[in-house]
């Protein structure tokens, strides 16, 4: 009897144990992801590319995982209001893409691992002590070095080796040191070429056309779009007007070709979005941001709309035709 009485209990502790485990709810780790960017097409392709990094990574959303997105549309306030919102929901970790969304992020949060994502001076926007060691709570992968803007001149004159006057396109708010880290370079490298460095700072939409019409005005003027969220925002304005006003531009991303841009050299953006979530599984192990040094791109592309080169009457040279990454017809 106390034998049966014994196997009884055991039995009944057993399925008790079983019903409170399967009872007690799956713990949620929490990312959260704040874009510079509008919630486009461009921004949902980077979403799938986390998710799907994730998943590989046994991370899955709605399983084990809940991912909180925000979408700053290129507005500095909002990425402030956001970054709020997003801290407020006691995260593990947040992806924070471009530089002034980790500059609002870091108003709000200095404990909340930050990884960062198409960022461009980390440690001159005192985002990190150092490439190597990052020593906070940030650490990520940065999308350019200061001395791209030589390269895109060097491209342009490739490209139309009669310009004489060059403009730089930038929203100061939304790039490093205001422009200051890049333009150094790009003055620099205007000299060698024997062309006029001009710079076309945009504050806001309403700014855009008439900055473009005026360099549009001289002949021989060419332009190079700079990367930031505000160029990106608006890339459907700043694309048809270059190809009204007939402007030589060279543009930072792929995307910008594909919508009709004439040149792009930059980054695979997601490329770099595809390395993100090993960071992230990292840091939800149990690894430290400090720890984890800042990584810088790995693939560059050349891309050439050869459509938009015949509406604009540029004979595209061969040497830049056998360097191009893509050519799109």
């Amino acid at each position: 009897m106390e034998r049966r009485a014994f196997v009884a209990f055991l039995g009944a502790a057993l399925a008790m144990r079983r019903i409170s485990a399967y009872a007690q709810p799956t713990h949620l780790c929490t990312v959260g992801v704040l874009m510079g960017l509008a919630n486009d097409e461009e921004a949902q392709a980077r979403v799938k590319v986390i998710e799907d990094g994730l998943a590989k990574r046994g991370w899955v959303v709605g399983q084990n995982l809940r991912i909180d997105y925000r979408f700053a549309e290129g507005d500095i306030e909002r990425m402030l209001s956001l970054s709020k919102e997003l801290v407020a929901l006691h995260p593990d970790v947040i992806i924070a893409h471009s530089t002034p969304v980790v500059a609002a992020l870091r108003q709000v949060t200095q404990t909340i691992p930050i990884i960062f994502v198409v960022v461009a001076d980390p440690v001159g926007s005192g985002f990190v002590t150092s490439l190597a060691l990052p020593g906070g709570n940030i650490t990520g992968f940065t999308n350019l070095l200061p001395t791209i803007t030589g390269k895109y001149l060097s491209i342009l004159m490739e490209l139309q080796p009669r310009l004489k006057r060059v403009g730089l396109l930038y929203n100061p708010a939304s790039v490093p040191g205001g422009g200051t880290s890049f333009m150094l370079t790009f003055v620099e490298s205007a000299k060698e070429y024997h062309v006029t460095p001009i710079t076309v700072e945009i504050h806001d939409s309403d700014e855009i056309e008439a900055a473009m019409a005026d360099l549009g005005a001289v002949p021989d003027s060419g332009l190079i779009v700079m990367p930031d969220n505000f160029t990106t925002f608006y890339r459907k304005s700043i694309i048809p007007l270059a190809a009204r006003l007939r402007i030589p531009t060279v543009y930072p991303y792929r995307y910008f070709v594909d919508e009709g841009g004439l040149l792009s050299y930059g980054i695979d953006v997601l490329d770099l979005f595809r390395r993100v979530p090993d960071y992230v599984d990292r840091i939800l192990q149990g690894s430290k941001p400090a720890d984890l040094p800042v990584q810088a791109p790995k693939k560059f592309e050349l891309v050439i709309n050869l459509k938009t080169a015949r509406a604009l009457g540029v004979a595209v040279p061969r040497i830049l035709l056998a360097g191009a990454d893509a050519l799109i017809e």
